[in-house]
């Protein structure tokens, strides 16, 4: 456990800015910083950092809160690992108190799989280097291909010996659990205790994600076997997913901002070797085709991908079907094809890194043109292959979003195809509206997800039923709302000075008055997440070092933090209140100032309100009970349940009467 004094200095020293601008580029926008979610597929910019309340949050899915959270959330830590990676990058000394059993019961299974990666990479490093196998074989087979020793170490390049199980046996015999490295997948696990390291008698490439932490190992084969593939990959495991990683993003993401773009290849050797030849901003999809979050890791850093082909046509139709998703994410898309016999990792052996950025931009052409191009050449002049032809092509042009771009090359397609302009321009916008159509399906679908509370990734959107939504929306109370603007002021003005009054005792903050107000009605927050964060601010009254906003922002429950995001965001500040009260007197700008001016006039009033709402609640149910005791032929329990609705519709007029009162403000 990290003590409290570490984790303020920690949240101190860690600036928003500084932090997501390692994963997301930014640009400025009035007194924010905006851009791509890191969390969704987002097409247009609406992730927003502020540096002055040191927060960050999305408008579209709602993710945000912290440095500590934003870490949390996109490199997928724990909270102390979170605290301890931006230690390490603010240079603060972590001394951690020891944990208690149940602690270490409950410890991060995540962390340990990663903690056992680290390991494991380390050893293989080790391996190459320092084993005579490992230098005889591995290493021999790095130089051969031409890797110089900068770049072998840079990428961390390994071997795993020969032997069936040296690797597992080294792990078990440092402590780790045979557990975790099976669910890592180096090791192999079969009957009667047989185990095997996965990558044994391979070279070891290992990836990485944006921040440098190792998910998966990828292994080359050096000698020839049957039914052996030359090259294997760490399985899919609670770190790994393949479909979000991209091979070498770590080492070239700063490249890839400095250019405004990303070279696209298909293997670990080609990303090493362009390296090596002096161009960075690239990365790999490592032989598979591209999915959306590998996508999304590119679309973070630019709009410009260039995909780098050999001259294997195959290989080209293939990939062609994933850069689709690139144009349906907006990208800009060219294509450059290396000379017949040349792949990435051998033509930029025989480079420099002026001959082959020259080379590339000399040669590249957009994409949609070159699949025209490329198809053509099969079609011929079968008309049904080239009515095939046409129908791929507008496809393609259809789902990318930008009007100009599709009008452009439609017109360029007219010409190469030969076929009517308008022909073409129909058919685009049939498959446009299909396509409209089917996303306006799924966001309404999101938006009623977002208000029944459950996530909307594209995985839970797919499983969650009509079933689940209806019972979500059942089970949020009538009263949330009523609570979340009493903890909108605890959380912002909660340790401020409140006011006194004739009937009570003075209160000094705003957290004590609403603590003294709720408490003499027997009332309290019924939303488990608002209780949660109601209980812990009482429960540091009096202590002078409370902050409640700094307090909720580093919490170690993410959901605590992005309340909080949310609560401190600008777009929140003008409540139904602040209007109703202020009218147009008062600017955005200027409401805070107002709010805190006036605690006295607003602090009650959302406490009425409440209450108010708690009344109707009771209202509504005995109303509820009563029409079945009229069913049930209860005529005394039907009038004793009128007389406590009248008692509560007496202190409903009352309420009532408050919440209508003009109020004069004092400025």
């Amino acid at each position: 456990m990290i003590d409290q004094g570490t984790i303020d200095r920690i949240v101190d020293a860690a600036q928003i800015i500084d932090v997501v601008s390692e994963f997301v580029t930014l640009k400025k926008r009035g007194v924010n910083f905006v851009g791509l979610c890191p969390f969704h597929t987002d097409k247009s910019p609406s992730f927003y950092v502020s540096p002055a309340k040191n927060i960050c949050k999305c408008f579209a899915c709602g993710e945000g809160g912290s440095a500590v959270h934003f870490i949390m959330k996109h490199e997928q830590l724990s909270y102390y690992e979170a605290l301890k990676y931006l230690a390490k990058r603010y240079n603060i000394e972590v001394q951690e108190r020891e944990l208690t059993d149940e602690q270490k019961e409950a410890y991060n299974e995540r962390e340990s799989l990663f903690i056992l990666n680290d390991f494991a990479r380390t050893y293989f490093v080790n391996t190459l280097h320092e084993n005579l196998e490992g230098k005889t074989v591995g290493l021999s087979y790095f130089k051969e291909r031409g890797f110089r020793e900068d770049i072998v170490r840079k990428f961390q390049l390994g071997y795993s010996l020969e032997q069936r199980d040296a690797f597992t046996q080294e792990a078990l015999k440092n402590g780790y659990k045979k557990e975790y490295l099976v669910k890592t997948g180096l090791t192999i696990e079969g009957d009667n205790n047989y185990v095997a390291d996965r990558f044994r008698g391979r070279v070891i490439f290992p990836v990485h994600t944006l921040s440098g932490k190792v998910v998966a190992f990828g292994g080359r084969i050096l000698k020839k076997a049957e039914n052996t593939g030359k090259y294997v990959n760490s399985p899919e495991s609670d770190i790994y997913h393949k479909s979000n990683e991209l091979y070498g993003i770590y080492f070239a993401k700063q490249a890839i901002t400095k250019a405004d773009c990303c070279y696209l290849v298909e293997g670990y050797t080609d990303v090493i070797s362009m390296h090596q030849a002096g161009i960075e901003n690239v990365v790999a999809s490592s032989g598979t085709a591209l999915t959306q979050g590998q996508i999304r890791l590119i679309h973070r850093f630019t709009t410009n991908v260039t995909v780098i082909y050999d001259g294997d046509s195959a290989g080209i139709k293939a990939a062609l079907r994933g850069i689709d998703l690139l144009l349906e994410a907006g990208m800009n898309i060219k294509v450059v094809l290396l000379p017949e016999g040349e792949d990435p990792d051998s033509f930029a052996r025989k480079q420099n890194a002026q001959a082959l950025t020259q080379y590339i931009k000399d040669n590249e052409v957009d994409f949609i043109r070159f699949k025209t191009q490329l198809l053509l050449k099969d079609a011929g002049n079968d008309p049904i292959k080239r009515a095939a032809l046409i129908s791929d092509i507008v496809n393609s042009i259809s789902i990318i979003p930008d009007n100009i771009i599709r009008t452009v090359y439609l017109k360029d397609c007219s010409a190469l195809l030969g076929v009517d302009e308008r022909v073409l321009v129909g058919e685009v916008n049939k498959k446009r509206l299909a396509y409209i159509e089917k996303e306006s399906a799924q966001q309404r679908t999101n938006v009623q997800l977002q208000q029944a509370g459950i996530a909307t990734s594209e995985t839970v959107v797919n499983e969650v039923t009509s079933q689940t939504v209806a019972q979500s929306k059942n089970a949020k109370s009538s009263l949330d709302k009523y609570e979340r603007q009493v903890l909108y002021y605890i959380v912002r003005y909660g340790m401020l000075p409140s006011f006194a009054e004739e009937d009570i005792e003075f209160v000094s903050t705003v957290l004590e008055f609403v603590k003294f107000d709720l408490e003499r009605d027997n009332l309290w927050f019924e939303h488990p997440l608002y209780k949660q964060m109601l209980n812990e601010a009482v429960e540091h009254i009096g202590d002078p070092q409370f902050v409640p906003a700094r307090y909720f922002l580093a919490h170690p429950n993410p959901d605590v933090s992005r309340l909080t995001a949310n609560i401190l965001e600008d777009r929140y500040e003008l409540s139904k209140v602040h209007l109703k009260q202020f009218g147009n007197n008062v600017k955005k700008e200027d409401t805070p100032l107002a709010e805190e001016k006036n605690l006295v006039v607003f602090v009650p009033r959302v406490l009425t309100e409440l209450k108010n709402a708690h009344i109707s609640a009771q209202v509504k149910e005995l109303r509820v009970k009563m029409e079945q005791k009229q069913k049930d032929g209860d005529i005394d329990g039907v009038i004793d349940l009128m007389r406590q609705i009248k008692q509560f519709e007496e202190i409903k007029k009352a309420l009532a009467k408050v919440l209508g009162e003009r109020i004069v403000l004092r400025w």
